[in-house]
């Protein structure tokens, strides 16, 4: 069970997710959490902050002081947590920089702390149970601190937890690497732990608690008329997260698949809702779309050259050159002169353009938005591009790159960021709304 910090954001919210912890001991849970709501961006302000010298640990250790003063409960671990920080905090401001392997670790007591926040609140409840730091307990990485990569667990996990027949709470989102350093894996990366952890213990089924009714064929926020996805197949949800879908790390599938275990996504404040369950398939017509998913901040490069066809290797030239500068390219389309792909980490944008200044003209755009309808009747169904096109066109939409996927299950567009929100709206409607939908 993986909840994350909305699900956990205030004291009534913790007690309510023990219940649902509590009513569920028969399942044998293992509970993976994020840190409270807004805890991750706070730590963020206060690695940058004490690099001058004034970060503000204490209104964030007020804030997890009024949490467990409301749920009545004392948790010794967060003074020394503090504690932690605090002497953290001034390392970085004694050498004024903040590496990467520092924010990781002050980002990761968002985690620790509220980990043992809720198995304080459970064992206040009745229920035996104890915080485990995911590191402790055999959670390794690599060293790529801010997206760090878990390391296959080789039994580590279920060794440590062999002894503890309680609740185990434990940490999303961190690990360490060789030499002992605490790593994060990337944001909303508790999916992906929980997914991790589900495949080290052969857990029967992964449940992902968020604050929506499941997987939902839009973003509510655009579509109020959004409505939930039953059930989908791996090789969707996979598309939809790596495609923006806000309820899974793009990551978290994999170790789901790897053995076959069940995803459901469950809505933490509609406990009784069914939600969405995600399976390697199932006996059913394949839709045309499962859902509209979309992403914003999408910069699209483009990479020209005359000779393109006569170059051997030119493709490989490309890519080496993200690869150099650690830039994972997203959506490729390619012509008889010409390759686009968007990229979402720019981060090292300029190396790479540089490099490929050396032999192709480059344009970059920023600020771009990315669609994708999602679905396993794309391979099997004609007329899907013109069912795509023609809504956004009536809509005033101008696209500027089309991709399918590899497994043809999804269609991507890369539009204007100003269209993003009627384009979601005019796809909805052609693919889920009135006669025409399906």
């Amino acid at each position: 069970m993986k909840f994350g910090g909305t699900s956990l954001r205030d004291a009534a919210a913790v007690r309510h997710v023990a219940t649902l912890i509590a009513d569920r001991l028969g399942q044998r849970p293992i509970v993976v959490v994020s840190a409270h709501a807004g805890v991750t961006d706070a730590l963020v302000r206060i690695a940058t902050e004490a690099v001058d010298g004034s970060p503000d640990i204490d209104g964030l250790e007020e804030l997890h002081a009024g949490i467990t003063a409301d749920l009545g409960i004392e948790v010794e671990d967060h003074s020394d947590l503090f504690g932690e920080l605090r002497d953290l905090c001034q390392g970085i401001t004694l050498v004024s920089e903040l590496s990467r392997r520092s924010k990781d670790y002050v980002v990761s007591f968002g985690e620790r702390l509220s980990a043992r926040t809720l198995a304080a609140t459970l064992r206040a409840t009745g229920t035996d149970a104890r915080a485990f730091d995911a590191f402790d307990i055999g959670v390794h990485s690599d060293r790529a601190f801010g997206r760090a990569r878990l390391l296959p667990d080789e039994g580590r996990i279920a060794a440590a937890l062999s002894d503890f027949t309680g609740v185990p709470v434990v940490t999303g989102f961190i690990a360490k690497d060789d030499r002992g350093n605490i790593t994060t894996i990337g944001r909303n990366g508790s999916d992906l732990s929980a997914a991790f952890f589900g495949n080290a213990l052969d857990a029967s089924e992964i449940q992902i608690w968020t604050d929506v009714d499941g997987v939902l064929t839009a973003d509510p926020k655009i579509v109020p008329g959004a409505q939930p996805i039953s059930r989908m197949t791996y090789d969707e949800a996979a598309e939809l997260a790596n495609a923006g879908g806000k309820v899974l790390h793009p990551a978290s599938l994999r170790p789901a698949v790897d053995k076959s275990i069940p995803v459901r996504v469950l809505n933490t404040h509609r406990s009784e809702s069914p939600g969405t369950v995600i399976v390697p398939e199932f006996d059913e017509p394949a839709a045309v779309a499962r859902c509209i998913a979309h992403k914003r901040h999408v910069t699209l490069v483009s990479v020209e050259s005359s000779s393109m066809l006569a170059q051997a290797g030119f493709l490989a030239r490309i890519f080496a050159a993200f690869e150099h500068s650690n830039i994972s390219v997203d959506l490729v389309s390619t012509s008889e002169v010409s390759v686009s792909m968007t990229l979402d980490n720019t981060e090292r944008l300029d190396e790479a353009v540089r490099e490929l200044e050396q032999f192709s003209h480059v344009t970059v755009e920023r600020e771009l938005g990315m669609l994708c309808v999602v679905g396993h009747g794309i391979r099997h169904r004609m007329g899907v591009p013109a069912r795509v096109f023609a809504p956004l066109r009536d809509a005033g939409v101008s696209v500027r790159m089309i991709s399918l996927g590899a497994l043809k299950v999804n269609v991507s567009l890369v539009v204007g960021s100003d269209d993003v929100d009627k384009a979601v709206r005019a796809l909805h409607a052609e693919f889920f709304e009135g006669s025409a939908s399906g």
